[in-house]
């Protein structure tokens, strides 16, 4: 006699019949009116029904992370690719936004991963909007616009992960992934401020336009659920009627050309200053930049967790003004995807870490290490020397 009391009390009586009455095998389907042959075993179709829902494939969730590359900007969007790729566990679909004569160069190296599981991308030419796509091209950088029209472009794709090219993964991109289910009814896309210290702020100090909050918020890591973006009206300082995406960009650029210095990223802090609702804030360690260090630490969840993800911006990656951010650069572009090298990369990382503790970055580079040993020991388990 199976207790009553060890099982839920929402399952029908019918299930504590008594195991005699039960074959050693059955063949259970739901009956909307719950009756059994009298030779069937209610205790039956219980385990049958649990193991027939065990069985089931739930479809894995995949990410969609998306890059726009153009110039000089190869090997470092595929660094920050490979960065994606070591630590993360649900599958990736990159869509990559290329200009035209760099698509072989990326077909040919992301082809020759073929043998790492778990992801697969779209080569996209470069395309603005035809009666205004030398506007476009001409904002801030050659290419760098072709963010704004994601949502447009890429219409069926519920969510997505934008990045510069010289992002950085050190924790897992399921981990700001997740932040997705953080979202309010209201929220759209998610940001880190510009900067945490007003003092060294720039759009507080040098904005001639409207920006989000005390300080802005900086676009080179921009989470977004693109199916509320393109559903969404956007309040506006143009017109009285609230706008779509769609509708909104080309007035907005039209109004305030010549008055942003940093292109697109102004646009989204003008969009969101009249739509602060809208935005989802996140801390500066999933979206840390030189400006956090180079006078000094300001990023308090950064000295606290570390740093998860790494932004290059100024070409730090490429010169000797902030070697911390090189050596990381470094060590991820030189590390391979073998279990090893991954595991092993941290010591030799720390070793050059210490060599940068002349600069201001340098002098707090634990943070730069804190959260990648903690990233490479949960997916590849202990490094070396601690075997």
């Amino acid at each position: 006699m199976i207790l009553e009391q060890s099982l839920p009390n929402y399952l029908p009586r019918i299930l504590f019949l008594p195991t005699v009455r039960c074959k050693e095998s059955s063949l259970c389907y739901w009956n909307p009116y719950w009756m059994l042959p009298s030779d069937v075993c209610g205790m039956n179709c219980f385990w049958e029904a649990a193991f027939r829902y065990s069985l089931k494939t739930q479809p894995v969730e995949k990410m969609h992370l998306a890059v726009v590359a153009c110039g000089e900007r190869l090997e470092e969007t595929l660094t920050m690719l490979k960065s994606a790729l070591i630590f993360s566990i649900k599958p990736l679909h990159f869509h990559i936004f290329a200009e035209d004569q760099l698509h072989d160069s990326f077909k040919d190296q992301l082809d020759s991963w073929s043998f790492v599981q778990g992801f697969n991308y779209t080569l996209y030419p470069i395309t603005f909007p035809s009666d205004s796509a030398v506007e476009w091209k001409k904002l801030f950088k050659p290419c760098a616009s072709q963010r704004l029209f994601l949502p447009l472009i890429l219409k069926e794709v519920d969510s997505l992960l934008y990045v510069d090219t010289d992002i950085l993964f050190l924790r897992p991109v399921d981990d700001i992934w997740s932040l997705l289910k953080k979202f309010n009814s209201t929220q759209v896309a998610a940001m880190a401020p510009e900067h945490e210290e007003p003092r060294i702020g720039w759009y507080n100090r040098f904005a001639r336009h409207p920006y989000y909050g005390e300080t802005g918020v900086n676009s080179g890591v921009m989470l977004m659920n693109m199916t509320r973006m393109r559903r969404k009206y956007f309040k506006n300082d143009m017109t009285t009627v609230r706008l779509r995406w769609g509708d909104i960009l080309i007035p907005l650029l039209k109004k305030y050309k010549l008055n942003i210095t940093w292109g697109d990223q102004d646009l989204l802090n003008i969009m969101f200053f009249h739509n602060p609702e809208s935005l989802f804030v996140f801390p500066c360690q999933w979206n840390y930049r030189p400006d956090h260090c180079i006078y000094g630490s300001n990023c308090r969840e950064a000295e606290e967790e570390g740093i998860f993800i790494l932004h290059g911006n100024r070409g730090v990656y490429h010169d000797d003004k902030q070697p911390a951010f090189r050596a990381v650069y470094e060590a991820l572009r030189n590390c391979s995807f073998e279990d090893d090298s991954v595991s092993s990369l941290l010591e030799p990382l720390k070793l050059e870490l210490e060599k940068t503790v002349h600069t201001y970055c340098g002098k707090i580079y634990k943070v730069f290490i804190k959260q990648l040993t903690k990233s490479i020991r949960n997916r590849y388990g202990r490094p070396p020397k601690e075997r």
